[in-house]
């Protein structure tokens, strides 16, 4: 077992949990962003479409698992407590519960004071559809949607992804997310360059989606209607065109007692989505609130699976190359393998020998 790996995680996430990403703080994310910005016009002008969108998805994902790589690689050498620090930092920076909430609860306060035109512009911060003209239950419906899909894109499967793989795995998974949502969409612009994008996202969210479907269900047992949240997931998750985004809309829907989905517009774009769930709450700022209770209980569900799958990785590969053979030396620095040092006199005695103890921060990177 690599015994650090649930401690960093459980502290990336209470990071995260405690300070979220203010908005003034420098993000990984906004980085992605710009490479990504600045890569598509070239790519366009070299390649052919699909071709130039397989070498963006290639080129960014391999430049941000590599960044990672190298900085947890840098900090272990200059001292192993230096190396958990930077783990935590990259945990929490890939997590998004606290920022996903108190943006929806701008969208919630506004609602309350009647200001339209604050909660669509507040709206507009978290969902990708047209928001100027979106009247007061539509507001709301948009950002419980995106409550719903952000729990499986900004708290589920980055856990899961850095429970398996560690930050490498959760910064490659967020490679993936943010290219999909740049893109990954289907308009004319976008149908062959985002395809490559769109479809790892796809793949990547497969398995975290259906969690979600049951994390939210769980939830929902403590706080909402638990029995409606499984159903409905399970009988409207698979109506959407995508494999995965329904799944958390509709169980958030059948667990509020409230229908989602319906039609939205994107860039001018008039889009018919499949109606999710089938109660007739009241779409309002309450009921923005409760979607919000139900994702952070949600992610600290989440958190008890990660850690779980992250106990289970370290027992099952904590013998092989992830798994390092000496304690730190003095400085936390760690020596050589015994096979490299030079031949001594005589051997150590047993009380001057170094323990054989894993070092819990190597990670495949």
């Amino acid at each position: 077992m690599l015994p650090h790996e649930p401690l960093t995680l459980a502290a990336g996430f209470v990071v995260d949990q405690v300070i979220g990403d203010p908005p003034t703080w420098p993000h990984p994310v906004r980085w992605l962003g710009r490479l990504i910005t600045w890569l598509e016009p070239r790519l366009r002008r070299w390649l052919p479409e699909r071709l130039g969108g397989v070498v963006l998805l290639a080129a960014v994902v391999t430049a941000a698992g590599a960044a990672v790589a190298g900085v947890l690689l840098v900090s272990g050498w200059i001292h192993v407590a230096l190396r958990y620090v930077v783990e935590v930092v990259l945990i929490a920076w890939g997590l998004a519960g606290r920022s996903l909430a108190v943006a929806a609860e701008e969208v919630a306060a506004a609602w309350d004071r009647a200001d339209w035109a604050e909660a669509r512009r507040r709206v507009s911060a978290i969902v990708g559809r047209d928001t100027d003209q979106l009247p007061p239950h539509d507001i709301a419906r948009a950002a419980i949607e995106s409550v719903a899909e952000n729990t499986t894109d900004a708290v589920v499967a980055p856990l899961c992804y850095a429970a398996l793989f560690g930050p490498v795995g959760l910064w490659v998974y967020k490679a993936v997310n943010t290219l999909d949502s740049m893109v990954g969409y289907r308009t004319e612009r976008y149908r062959r360059f985002g395809w490559a994008s769109a479809r790892a996202d796809d793949a990547l969210n497969w398995v975290p989606a259906r969690l979600t479907w049951l994390l939210l269900s769980a939830a929902a047992w403590a706080a909402a209607d638990g029995r409606a949240a499984f159903r409905l997931g399970w009988r409207d998750g698979r109506k959407h065109p995508s494999p995965n985004a329904a799944w958390a809309e509709a169980t958030m829907a059948g667990a509020l007692g409230i229908q989602l989905g319906g039609p939205s517009t994107y860039r001018g774009v008039v889009s018919s989505k499949p109606l999710l769930g089938e109660g007739h709450g009241p779409l309002d700022a309450a009921t923005i609130r409760r979607a919000i209770h139900l994702m952070q209980l949600a992610a600290w569900m989440a958190l008890g699976l990660a850690l779980l799958l992250a106990w289970g990785r370290g027992e099952i590969i904590g013998g092989g190359i992830f798994k390092r053979d000496q304690a730190p030396a003095a400085g936390g620095r760690v020596p050589p393998p015994a096979e490299h040092r030079p031949a001594t006199a005589a051997p150590l005695l047993p009380a001057d020998a170094p323990r054989q103890q894993p070092l819990g921060g190597a990670r495949p990177s």
